[in-house]
């Protein structure tokens, strides 16, 4: 017969055990804490994070990553480090093994991407204006010398040979400007000296369709750079030129409006040309809206606005416009 247990073992035991019971509970907090502060800063950090049991399952993961489900299912898990593109986004896949668990990150790098892309585009791009620009001149002066000497009815000719290259040596400047960023040289100026250089472009630009256009009348004082103003505006009517040229009417109008809000100068653009297209390529450098254009013009009158203190947004409501705002 087996020796029966004293009241002070059993009370020793069963101290014993609610030791054991609470030391459990507290290492089960303690897993739980760490957990929670794993998962935590899983959560803070920038890109998406999984980790895989070995059978395939997902032992944890963040937001993020429960964002990117579908690309989680194209990763490779034989592969360390790679690109990938996906849903026009690019990603870099990191994975790594520890513990009987795999390991993988996604970080978004296509802004990354977009800027080494813009970097390598505008060096060429600078590079071969540089090249084009010399013979241009050339060709220019030469088309100003042959204007004076070429019968009355091939003046036509000539002054179409001039618009084209206006037209050029304005895409030159747009991509030099764009290579070196704009730098605004302000002054005070007036409306009539911004009006009058729009007037002689609007005359130099190359178009076949009756258009009315209508600019601000009152004069008024800015402080800018007057070259760059010019650039910003013109920029803006020669698009809106262009999109009436390809719409189906015979005739077209463009308008300027101007207000002061106290703190800035707000001109409003308006054409009747077609509707645009794919808004989101707007601002984005070197991809354009419209067939014959090479995508900085509407970066550059950005970064123009905003060097003097403003912005360019798209005009609400039913009419197509753009707001041109500008500090005053």
């Amino acid at each position: 017969m087996s020796e029966m247990i004293s009241a002070e073992e059993l009370k020793a035991l069963i101290e014993q055990t609610y030791k054991v019971e609470e030391e459990y509970v507290s290492l089960r907090q303690s897993y739980e804490h760490l957990q929670s502060t794993v998962e935590q800063v899983i959560e803070f950090l920038p890109n998406a994070i999984w980790i895989i049991e070995s059978d395939g399952s997902i032992f944890l993961q963040n937001s993020q990553a429960k964002e990117l489900e579908s690309l989680f299912e194209t990763l490779r898990f034989d592969v360390q480090d790679y690109e990938v593109n996906f849903n026009e986004r690019s990603y870099l896949i990191k994975s790594a093994h520890h513990n009987e668990k795999d390991l993988l990150s996604a970080t978004d790098i296509t802004e990354q991407k977009r800027k080494e892309n813009l970097a390598t585009m505008g060096q060429m791009a600078a590079h071969l204006s540089h090249e084009i620009r010399n013979p241009i001149g050339s060709i220019a002066l030469l088309a100003s010398t042959l204007m004076k000497r070429v019968k009355e009815e091939n003046k036509p000719i000539v002054t179409e040979i001039q618009k084209s290259l206006y037209r050029i040596e304005r895409i030159i400047k747009a991509t030099l400007m764009f290579s070196k960023g704009v730098s605004a040289q302000k002054s005070t100026l007036r409306w009539w000296q911004i009006r009058e250089a729009l007037e002689s472009a609007i005359g130099y630009y190359s178009y076949a369709k009756k258009i009315d256009f209508t600019l601000p009348d009152e004069d008024f004082e800015l402080v800018g750079d007057l070259d760059l103003l010019v650039m910003l505006f013109s920029n803006f009517i020669f698009n809106a030129i262009d999109a009436i040229e390809l719409d189906e009417n015979d005739e077209g109008e463009i308008e300027m409006r101007h207000h002061c809000d106290g703190q800035h100068h707000v001109f409003e653009i308006y054409d009747s040309g077609i509707p645009i297209e794919n808004a989101k390529w707007l601002f984005e450098a070197f991809k354009s809206t419209k067939e014959r254009g090479n995508g900085l013009g509407l970066v550059l009158a950005r970064n123009i606005a905003q060097a003097h203190g403003g912005d360019i947004t798209l005009c609400e409501g039913d009419r197509k416009g753009f707001r041109i705002v500008i500090g005053l």
